[in-house]
């Protein structure tokens, strides 16, 4: 009598992560090469009640996870896309990809998913799936005095800004950015209470303007610059980033440092003519349209 042995493989199951995944996250994220994390508010634990966030389970032991949520409403950022050294990236990424698709269609407003690819592996995983690059984020860096004329545009007041502001602050970030780029009112919220030095920029009784920005082991990060079009080109954006800098050179900071996308060529011009030098490094960003 032969006897026939069948091997079966350990069931693979994809499912929606829960606060009680926490530490195996904390873990995967924290001891695994093959981690990419948003540039983020919000670390990528703290999207774990906000779907799509799915995990790669097998036997109990979490071996990926993919977090995509809509933040602002248009626009599904990849916030984290980590794996464990023993299974193929591409074989977790398509097993939560699709699925993580049909999640992000239910949601109305959600347009396109979006990934700033800070690893090579990570943007050559993009291409393959039929992601395109849009353009690149552009790392820049003031070191050294300020010497900056004052642009004195009229009837302008750089204060600090508080928490009440947070709504005209929003008001500007929406009208200053195209939908990719715009962040919401929560993430705006979040990020003045994670800032070192924020201001407002007011002219003819309104708010036309605000920059956040936060600490660095060398200085600092000024990490959101808006003008409300209307007030562009009246040397708003430079009186910000002047008394940014002044402040920071007051602090001891040796160096500030900023990015923005390598097709905003105002963004460019403005930070350069305030001292600012690309420092070389740019980073991919890709986009998926989820009526494809």
């Amino acid at each position: 009598m032969q006897l026939v042995m069948t091997i079966l493989k350990p069931q693979v199951i994809v499912r929606s992560a829960i606060p009680q995944d926490r530490q195996k996250l904390a873990n995967l994220i924290h001891f695994e090469v093959y981690v990419h994390r948003h540039l983020d508010w919000r670390g990528p634990l703290d999207w774990i009640i906000y779907p799509p966030y799915l995990v790669y389970e097998q036997r109990n032991n979490l071996l990926a996870a993919l977090a995509c949520p809509p933040d602002p409403p248009m626009v599904a950022w990849i916030r984290l896309f980590a794996v464990a050294e023993n299974i193929p990236v591409e074989r977790a990424w398509q097993s939560m990809w699709y699925e993580a698709l049909e999640e992000l269609r239910q949601f109305n407003e959600a347009k396109w998913v979006a990934a700033l690819a800070l690893w090579p592996w990570f943007a050559e995983l993009l291409q393959k799936q039929d992601f395109n690059e849009d353009t690149r984020v552009v790392m820049l860096q003031w070191e050294g005095e300020v010497k900056l004329a004052e642009a004195n545009p009229s009837d302008l007041t750089i204060r600090p800004m508080n928490l009440a502001d947070i709504g005209e602050v929003h008001a500007v970030d929406e009208l200053a950015f195209a939908p990719i780029w715009q962040n919401s009112r929560p993430s705006l919220e979040l990020a003045y209470r994670q800032a070192l030095i924020a201001t407002v920029a007011e002219a003819q009784g309104r708010l036309v303007g605000y920059q956040i920005s936060t600490a660095t082991p060398m200085g600092g990060h000024l990490a959101r610059l808006a003008v409300a079009p209307n007030f562009q080109g009246l040397g708003i954006g430079y009186t910000l980033i002047r008394d940014l800098l002044e402040q920071f050179r007051r602090r001891g900071a040796r160096k500030v440092t900023v990015n923005t996308q390598k097709n905003n060529l105002a963004s460019l011009s403005l930070y350069k003519r305030t001292g600012f030098q690309p420092t070389g490094e740019e980073y991919p960003v890709y986009l998926y349209p989820l009526d494809q």
